[in-house]
Order: C-alpha cells, then structure tokens, then sequence
C-alpha cells in the first residue's frame, strides 16, 4: 500500500512542498483533496492528452499502447495497439491524436472515433528524426516537437541520420522549421493565451522559454528554470507544471511555488483534465494518478 493511501488528507497536505506563500502554493490544491492511484497495470505511462471532455488519452511505450481514461466512471480502457511506439501526445483543433511514434521517427495521427491512424510525418529535409518525443500544437494547427535520442532495444537497424538534437516545427503544409540543438530536449508546452514555448532540456537541468511571435517563430530564447522535466502542463494562472520526481510547480516569473510527491521512481508527464479540468493527471512510473485541484488547465 502507498504512503498517501493510510495518511489522512491533514497529514498529506504537509507532504506537500510549499516553495513560495501559501496562497501561491497549497492553496492550488483543492483542500480535501489527495493523489489517487488509478492503476498500476503499465509498463511505463507517458504522454496524458484531454479530450474536449476531459476524458485522457495516455501512452505505455514499452508495450506500444494508447489507453483511454473516463473520468465519468475512472474507468482505463485500451484505445490501440498499433501507436508505432508513442510518446507524446497532443490534440490537434479537429480533435485527432497526434503522437510522436518513435519507432520510425514518425509523427501520427490517430482518429479517436475509430481509432485509424495516419502517418503526417516521416522525415526531416530527408532524414530520419532521432525520436520524436513530445509536442505542443498551436493555434494554427502547427506542431512545435522535440526530438532528443534515446535509443530503444525495439528499433531495428536504426543510424542517426541528424547528429544534433533539436526542437522542430511543422505547418500543416508539411514544411519544417528547425530551431535550436539542446543537449536533451523533452517535454514541451505552449501558451497561445501568454505567446510563450516552453521547452525542458532534461539532461541540461534547464527549461527554457521563448516568445511566440508568428506562426513558426519564435524569439528571445532564456532560461525560465533551473530544473529539467520529462513532461509539462499549464494551469489558468500561467503556472508551469513540470515533471521528474513528483510534480514541481513554477509561477509565470519562473519561481518554484509547489512541489507534489509521488510515490514513484519517476513521473513522466502531467495533464488537466476531467469534466472542468480541475482534475491534474499524472502519469508516473507503471501508474497512473489524479489530483484535485482548485485551479483547471489552461485553455486553448
């Protein structure tokens, strides 16, 4: 049995690290509220996406799966079997699942209705991509994605063809813009609403930020902190959420304000989700657990 599961709601609260003032901090989870474990029944969860309902799409790469959660009933349903190894995962503006398939450094795109898929990207300028590994899609219905490598026991006869690890965007034309090289660039998130991108280098210990100032462009890349995290959201305050062990929170000046521990070797990616998107997501390790929350997700 978890730690959180024979700790009564008091004593859990003060597991919680409070970074900054209390109102910025605890008072960003619902009073009454504690992490609940879902399941356990994964190899290893990534890349939580909400539907327009709240209802979460996830990922368990290991086992090249895409599970569905319902918040209505907390029920965990398999959606696919066939995902080419995703990871990250994002909802374009027709509602589809775009994932990063790194099987073949490929990005897909999955209709939730019944659950086909095709594949909208490739390559890059004729190469094959390291391993596409989150993405973010913004209010034109392009792609920002990272592409770091880690090399997985699953590829065949793969060699890197792009020497350099990049965050890349794709316009629904096809065409690619490549940005900066990172040491490991991972999670990503962005703001329509602030014109912000958010992209963690992992192995740098850093997450960056950069101003959004066209469709594709970006500008005034800088360190917003000095933590690097597999997976990120964003709450209406413009908080960033980010994640490696446990969830750590981080106001819009980039100032820790929260840290939420799960009980897991690690937490790959985090989400807001249910029926008013105050419910925080998080996939960790084998497991996957909700949060209330007094505040809901940013909206697009």
């Amino acid at each position: 049995m978890k730690f959180y599961q024979v700790l009564g709601v008091g004593m859990y609260v003060g597991l919680f690290t409070s970074c900054a003032s209390f109102n910025d901090s605890v008072s960003l989870i619902s009073e009454s509220s504690v992490p609940v474990q879902v399941s356990k029944q994964f190899s290893f969860t990534e890349g939580p996406s909400a539907d327009s309902k709240g209802n979460v799409y996830f990922t368990d790469q290991p086992n090249n799966a895409i599970y569905k959660w319902t918040w209505k009933d907390n029920s965990v349903q398999l959606f696919s079997k066939n995902t080419g190894r995703a990871n990250g995962t994002f909802f374009d503006k027709e509602g589809n699942l775009i994932t990063c398939s790194d099987e073949n450094g490929e990005l897909w795109k999955f209709n939730v209705h019944d659950g086909s898929h095709v594949v909208v990207m490739k390559n890059i300028e004729g190469k094959r991509p390291n391993g596409p590994n989150d993405l973010w899609i913004d209010s034109n219905n392009g792609i920002y994605f990272t592409d770091p490598l880690y090399e997985r026991n699953y590829w065949k006869d793969f060699k890197q063809e792009i020497p350099t690890r990049h965050l890349y965007y794709r316009n629904t034309n096809g065409n690619i813009t490549t940005f900066d090289s990172f040491v490991q660039p991972n999670g990503i998130v962005g703001s329509n609403k602030q014109g912000k991108l958010y992209v963690s280098d992992l192995y740098a210990e850093k997450t960056f930020v950069y101003d959004i100032v066209g469709e594709g462009k970006l500008s005034n890349k800088r360190v917003f902190c000095e933590m690097g995290s597999d997976g990120m959201t964003l709450d209406e305050k413009g908080n960033l959420y980010l994640t490696n062990k446990g969830v750590t929170v981080f106001n819009p000046e980039g100032k820790k304000i929260l840290h939420i521990p799960i009980n897991e070797d690690w937490t790959g990616n985090v989400t807001f989700a249910g029926r008013d998107f105050k419910t925080l997501f998080i996939t960790a390790s084998k497991s996957i657990y909700t949060l209330k929350m007094n505040v809901a997700g940013e909206k697009r």
